[in-house]
């Protein structure tokens, strides 16, 4: 067959066809997720497809396999923007070869992040004290999702961006559930306790297990860092400070298995399993 023959690469929705030996332009001084003023790095197929179903997120670009792209059609998911269909290895060089991708890439704006003082007065909210593995982020956002909380605070420093790795290990939570950024936790925190919430830090050297404390709504669980636990001023600014306590060998869990145990804990004892 000659090359005049050949049918041009699968395309649809009026993206252009991947240029043999073209590379994605990734700025100077940029990481491979994102950098403060790029877009937000989305891939993988639950964290790209829930973004394309969020009205609220604007898609910049979007970079597909012709798989990938085949199967958003067959799904009748709507690509909002003319997608570019690329190589799975042109993803691979963006990404790098850990990244499982399920040929989908999104760039796109960052959502807003509402007020704290906007917070529905009801249910829970969960507060990350400077947990900064975006993998541990991620899971605690899938769970958060799973358990309807209401949204997440986190500081603006030493927490990682909504963004990349976040992105795929949350595999579509980014869009459930509304991400608070602050400046100051303990000033947050505050704010939270003068609007009515219980607020309740996780912590080994709590003075009652979770499991005894009378809860009630509106619900803010507060979790610190592995290795160091809260900081002394958000343990401080919490009206309790409680523990999980383990029946086996082992007594503490990784942070975002302890979020689900928090979080199912006082999702039961407000009747919200229904």
């Amino acid at each position: 067959m000659s090359d005049r023959d050949r049918k041009p690469p699968f395309r649809r929705g009026g993206g252009k066809p991947f240029e043999k030996g073209r590379k994605f332009a990734r700025p100077p001084g940029r990481d491979r997720d994102s950098s403060p003023d790029g877009p937000v790095i989305l891939y993988g197929w639950h964290t790209v497809s829930a973004a394309l179903a969020n009205p609220e997120r604007q898609i910049r670009k979007l970079f597909l396999t012709e798989n990938a792209a085949k199967r958003l059609a067959d799904e009748n998911i709507d690509t909002r923007v003319p997608p570019e269909i690329v190589r799975p290895n042109a993803i691979d060089q963006r990404l790098g070869p850990d990244a499982v991708h399920q040929g989908l890439l999104a760039e796109a704006e960052p959502l807003p992040s509402p007020d704290i003082d906007t917070l529905a007065q009801e249910g829970i909210v969960l507060v990350l004290d400077q947990i900064t593995d975006p993998h541990n982020v991620g899971a605690i956002m899938r769970s958060a999702a799973a358990f309807a909380v209401k949204a997440i605070v986190t500081t603006a420093r030493h927490s990682p961006e909504a963004t990349g790795a976040l992105a795929k290990s949350a595999s579509g939570a980014l869009e459930l559930v509304p991400l608070v950024t602050v400046q100051n936790l303990a000033r947050a925190l505050n704010e939270l306790n003068d609007r009515g919430f219980m607020t309740v830090g996780l912590d080994s050297e709590g003075s009652e297990d979770l499991g005894a404390v009378t809860l009630q709504q509106p619900l803010a669980l507060v979790l610190g860092a592995e290795g160091k636990g809260l900081r002394q001023l958000t343990r401080e600014t919490c009206s309790v400070v409680a523990r999980l306590d383990m029946p086996g060998e082992i007594k503490s869990l990784n942070v975002s298995n302890a979020a689900v145990l928090a979080l199912y804990i006082g999702a039961s004892r407000l009747g919200l399993m229904k």
